[in-house]
């Protein structure tokens, strides 16, 4: 039986210190954003799903920036890259906190789409005596490096663009600059290299012809698609890859048996969970982390953050959730606005212009029209009349007003918090309720109408 191979402690290096001068933003090019997280997240993120032995970001221009972006996130090592003296010399400023008994996995702050798949193949394939390198086939290799084979299409070195001869340029394998190689000897191979280049650099690619002459097999295997290794340099190549990945996460939905009806114009932005034959409609931009129950139906235009739909619910035209919980059977919109900690119980109603803030409402009440529901717990079958408001502010403090079970609220009423309406109560149209209305009965608080006799409406002075 053939031994199994013994799996070394891997060492991640994420290359991040480049300034990006072609993005024309204030904005370190490693927190630009991608489907709403910075480029560095999504590559951390998958550095992390490796379970490495340890993670490094070398880190350059803006570098406090960066650091205060991800201050949360722990298990991560920050080393300072004072002075770009190219991806070689990057990769040096780790070595000495790495081990030789370690593999060191590099990658690229702004290369965000490599898929951890990827990543575990190239793992697999290093070791001692052999180097692993991503590459991939280009169908226009402008400004990539050159992966060069010899006669037996074994890997002998890489050519950047700007030191290619003609007939290298004419190859459209190009070089990632994702590689695998065991410590001590990347540590040997960092420490002779040479400037003699277009850019007086120190490159990290030039470690692939060391290896060759130090008769260490590179192994060199293609990503599946180019949009998986792409960087992005300028704001152009990051709007490429919103799209790549809007539309690998759309294809996603879609085999799960979600209706997307233009997979083009459904924004991912965080993760979205759909249970089955939901359907979203178009423009609808989802942020955060969003769970649709079965048959979910999304109508256009809504932006979706941060919350729970259950089953059968149906979100309207141009509505927006943000931090709420939805039952299932609830309508909600068309221009409904639900605020963070709200909650709505099964077969709840909100909709066209009302809007709702930490509050609950129980299962079959109704907020149809023009609402401003704040600071409120609203028990089960109530129904809110058309321009109500709960006035929970009084410009210091908020408090909360209680809706009991079956209230009928009439149109044009304001209920000024504290106060609590009793169970099947009824509040007349137009009323200002300041102090609690008993349980079942008719409550009116409405100032006399009068006529002013004689009255004129005042009138423009001619010029």
């Amino acid at each position: 039986m053939a031994k199994s191979k013994k799996t070394k402690p891997l060492s991640i290096v994420i290359l991040a210190a480049g300034q990006g001068k072609r993005m024309a933003s204030s904005l370190p090019k490693v927190l630009q954003p991608l489907a709403g997280k910075p480029l560095l997240q999504h590559v951390l993120e998958t550095a992390r799903s490796l379970d490495p032995a340890a993670l490094y970001v070398v880190y350059g221009h803006g570098g406090e920036t960066v650091r205060a972006a991800f201050s949360a996130i722990t298990g991560v090592e920050w080393i300072l890259q004072a002075e770009q003296k190219g991806t070689g010399h990057a990769v040096q400023q780790a070595m000495p906190k790495i081990p030789d008994d370690h593999q060191v996995l590099v990658l690229y702050g702004d290369v965000p789409l490599l898929r951890a798949e990827t990543l575990r193949g190239l793992v697999a394939l290093a070791g001692d005596r052999q180097l692993a390198l991503l590459t991939v086939k280009l169908a226009d290799p402008a400004g990539y490096g050159r992966v060069v084979r010899d006669s037996r299409r074994q890997v002998k070195a890489i050519v950047e663009h700007k030191d290619a001869t003609r007939a290298q340029l004419a190859l459209n394998e190009g070089n990632t600059g994702v590689m695998v190689a065991p410590a001590g000897r990347l540590r040997g191979w960092l420490a002779r290299l040479k400037t003699n280049n277009a850019q007086g650099e120190f490159y990290l690619t030039d470690v692939i012809a060391m290896a060759v002459k130090d008769r260490i097999a590179v192994a060199a295997i293609p990503a599946a698609g180019e949009a998986e290794v792409l960087g992005v340099n300028d704001r152009l190549q990051l709007a490429q890859l919103e799209a790549a990945l809007r539309h690998a996460r759309a294809n996603e939905l879609m085999r799960a048996g979600v209706t997307l009806v233009d997979p083009a114009r459904c924004d991912l932005r965080g993760e979205l969970v759909a249970g089955r034959d939901a359907f979203i409609d178009v423009n609808v931009v989802f942020e955060g982390r969003v769970l649709l129950g079965d048959r979910v139906r999304i109508g256009p235009n809504c932006v979706l953050r941060d919350v729970s739909i259950g089953a059968d619910s149906e979100v309207k035209a141009n509505s927006v959730l943000d931090g709420a919980q939805v039952g299932t059977g609830c309508v909600i919109g068309p221009f409904a606005r639900l605020r963070p900690g709200t909650t709505l119980a099964a077969g709840a109603h909100v909709g066209n212009f009302v809007e709702v803030k930490n509050s609950s409402l129980g299962a079959g009440s109704k907020a149809n029209h023009l609402t401003y529901l704040g600071d409120t717990t609203v028990g089960a079958n109530v129904n809110v009349g058309a321009g109500t408001i709960t006035c929970n502010y009084d410009g210091v403090n908020k408090s909360r007003t209680v809706i009991e079970d079956g209230v009928f609220v009439g149109s044009g009423s304001m209920l000024v918090a504290p106060v609590t309406i009793g169970a099947d109560a009824t509040v007349g149209a137009g009323s200002t309720i300041t102090e609690n209305a008993p349980a079942g009965k008719l409550t009116l608080a409405r100032s006399r109408q009068v006529t002013i006799e004689g009255w004129k409406r005042p009138v423009r002075k001619p010029r």
